[in-house]
C-alpha cells in the first residue's frame, strides 16, 4: 500500500521528535564525558604543581578528591534516572503507533493505564533517588492543571515520603555551617527528626539559654546533583510535551528550577520568614516562627519552636464532631492568610501543603517552611487585583485585557481562550453567590468540575495559552492546593466575603 503524503509527514515528525530526544540525551552524555575529562586534567595539573609548593598541591588534591568522590553517585543517578525517563518517553512515542490499532471507545482507558504505569515508574525512581528529584515529584503532584489525573494520583504519595538523614551526617552539616561543636551550640539536641522532607529535615533542640528551637538542616550533597536533575527534567518535559495539555512548559520548568535552587539556600528562607512574619505580626490568631539571630546559614536554619497539631488533624476533628462553624472559621482564616500575603504583602509562602500548617491549642494558625516563596512584581500584583475586582463586577472583557497585560498570551494572539477562563471564573462566582443566598452548599460537584474542565480543555486545545507569567506558576500551585482542601471539607463560607475586603480597602486608599 502506498504511503500518503500525510502519513509520510506524520512519520517524519515522529522520527524528528525521537531524534531530538536522542540528541538531547547524547548531549547530556557528552557533557558528562567532558566533565570527566576535565576531572582528569585537574589531576594532571595537581601533580604538576607539586614542585611549586606542597601546601598548594595538597589543597588542590583535597578539592579534587572531594569532587571525584561525587562521581560514582552522579553516574549512577544519571543511569537510573535517565533510563526511567527514556522508558517513559519511549512508551509515549510508541503510543502514537499503538493507538491507531485500538478502537476509539477503548482509547481513553488504554491511555489512562499508560499514564498510571509511567507515573508509578516516575514515583518509584523519585523515591529511590530522593533529593532534588523527589522535590520535583512533589511539586508536580500538585499540578493537576498540567498533568493527567493518574499522574497526580500516583505522585501524591510523594508529599509525605522522605527518609531521614543519618545523625552523624546531621552533626557534620551543623558543625561545619555554624563553626562549633554540637555540644557547644545546643544544651540538648534530639537526634531523631520530627519532620523529614526532600530537601531537609527538622530536629528539636534547646539553646544554652534554655530556649526551645527547631533546627532545620539540608540533606548533604544536594548541590552536586541539582544540575543533573534539572537537565533531565527539562529533557523529559520537552520530549513528552505532546502528551500534556498545551501550555507554557518552559516557564513552568524554569520556575520549578528557580524554586528548588532557592530552597537550597536557607538564608533566603530566613529572610522570607522575617518579611512575612513582620507583615502578619498584627493579624490575630496567625503566627510565623522567627529565625534565631546568628543561626541562619546556607544549609542550617534555627528558629523558635512552635508547638501545634497538623492542620489536617484539626480539620478532621472538627468535621468528625460536626462543628461546621469551627471548620468554616479555620478554613476561612487560612484563605484570608493567603489573600493577605498575595494581595497586600506581595510575597507569600508558596507551599501550603497541610504539613506546613499547624494549629496551636488556642487556635492560632502557624505557617511553616518558607523555603518555597514567591515575590510578586508590582505589575503582576496590580493585574491580579484588577482581575479579581473585574470578576466580582462581572466584567469579562476587563478580565481578559488584564490577563494579557499580566503576561498571558494565546498562540493566535486572540483573547478567546482567556475569555473562556474568565467566563468559567465568573460562572463559579455567580453560582457561589446564588447558592449561599439559598443556604445551599456552595462547592461544585465532581461532575460540575469535570464538565467545566472539559469545556476549558476544548478551548485550550483549539488556541492554547502558550505563555504564562512566572509569578502565576507558584500562585496556581497555592490556590490549587487550597482549593483541594476546600473541596474536601466543603466549609459553609462565601469566598467572596473574604475576598471583598482585600479589594475594597486598597481601592478606597487610592481614591483618597
Amino acid at each position: 500500500m502506498a504511503t500518503t503524503p500525510e502519513q509520510s509527514s506524520s512519520r517524519n515528525e515522529g522520527l524528528k521528535a525521537w531524534l531530538n530526544v536522542m540528541n538531547a540525551s547524547l548531549c547530556a552524555l557528552e557533557q558528562t564525558v567532558w566533565q570527566g575529562r576535565e576531572l582528569a586534567e585537574q589531576a594532571i595539573n595537581t601533580l604538576k604543581k607539586v614542585s611549586d609548593g606542597v601546601d598548594q598541591a595538597k589543597d588542590e588534591y583535597d578539592a579534587l578528591a572531594k569532587e571525584a568522590a561525587q562521581w560514582p553517585a552522579r553516574v549512577k543517578r544519571m543511569k537510573d534516572t535517565g533510563w526511567m525517563l527514556t522508558r517513559i518517553t519511549t512508551s509515549y512515542r510508541l503510543w502514537g503507533i499503538k493507538s491507531a490499532f485500538i478502537p476509539r471507545s477503548k482509547t481513553p482507558a488504554a491511555l489512562s493505564r499508560l499514564h498510571r504505569k509511567n507515573a508509578r515508574l516516575f514515583r518509584d525512581v523519585s523515591l529511590s533517588q530522593g533529593g532534588a528529584f523527589l522535590k520535583v515529584g512533589q511539586l508536580l503532584s500538585a499540578r493537576a492543571d498540567i498533568l493527567p489525573k493518574p499522574w497526580v494520583e500516583e505522585l501524591r504519595v510523594l508529599q509525605d515520603q522522605a527518609s531521614p538523614v543519618d545523625f552523624e551526617d546531621v552533626r557534620q552539616v551543623i558543625e561545619t555551617e555554624l563553626g562549633d561543636t554540637l555540644d557547644n551550640l545546643f544544651a540538648e539536641f534530639n537526634p531523631e527528626p520530627i519532620a523529614a522532607a526532600s530537601i531537609g529535615q527538622v530536629h528539636e533542640a534547646f539553646l544554652p539559654n534554655g530556649q526551645k528551637v527547631a533546627v532545620k538542616i539540608q540533606r548533604p550533597g544536594l548541590e552536586h546533583i541539582i544540575d543533573l536533575d534539572m537537565t533531565l527534567l527539562k529533557l523529559f518535559t520537552t520530549s513528552i510535551a505532546s502528551m500534556l495539555p498545551p501550555t507554557d512548559l518552559d516557564t513552568i520548568t524554569n520556575e520549578i528550577e528557580r524554586t528548588i535552587r532557592e530552597e537550597l539556600d536557607y538564608r533566603c528562607e530566613a529572610k522570607a520568614m522575617v518579611q512575612v512574619g513582620d507583615f502578619l505580626r498584627d493579624v490575630p490568631n496567625v503566627t510565623v516562627p522567627c529565625p534565631i539571630p546568628g543561626f541562619a546559614r546556607k544549609q542550617v536554619l534555627v528558629s523558635n519552636f512552635v508547638d501545634g497539631k497538623p492542620l489536617m488533624t484539626e480539620l478532621d476533628r472538627l468535621q468528625s464532631e460536626g462543628d461546621e462553624a469551627g471548620l468554616a472559621d479555620l478554613l476561612g482564616r487560612l484563605l484570608d492568610l493567603y489573600l493577605r500575603q498575595v494581595l497586600q504583602a506581595g510575597v507569600f509562602q508558596a507551599d501550603p501543603h497541610p504539613g506546613n500548617l499547624l494549629v496551636t491549642t488556642d487556635g492560632t494558625l502557624v505557617l511553616l517552611d518558607f523555603g518555597c516563596t514567591m515575590t510578586l512584581s508590582e505589575r503582576f500584583r496590580e493585574g491580579y487585583y484588577n482581575v479579581l475586582g473585574a470578576a466580582l463586577m462581572g466584567e469579562r472583557d476587563v478580565m481578559a485585557k488584564e490577563l494579557v497585560a499580566m503576561g498571558f498570551a494565546t498562540r493566535s494572539g486572540k483573547p478567546d481562550t482567556l475569555l473562556a477562563f474568565a467566563d468559567a471564573m465568573l460562572s463559579q462566582i455567580q453560582r457561589t453567590a446564588f447558592e449561599m443566598s439559598q443556604d445551599k452548599p456552595a462547592w461544585p460537584s465532581q461532575s460540575d468540575i469535570l464538565a467545566g474542565a472539559k469545556n476549558l480543555l476544548a478551548q485550550a486545545e483549539a488556541d492554547p495559552v502558550d505563555k504564562l507569567p512566572p509569578e502565576f506558576i507558584m500562585l496556581a500551585r497555592v490556590f490549587t492546593t487550597l482549593g483541594g482542601l476546600f473541596m474536601h471539607y466543603q466549609p459553609k463560607i462565601d469566598v467572596n466575603t473574604y475576598l471583598f475586603p482585600h479589594l475594597v480597602g486598597p481601592a478606597l486608599s487610592q481614591a483618597i
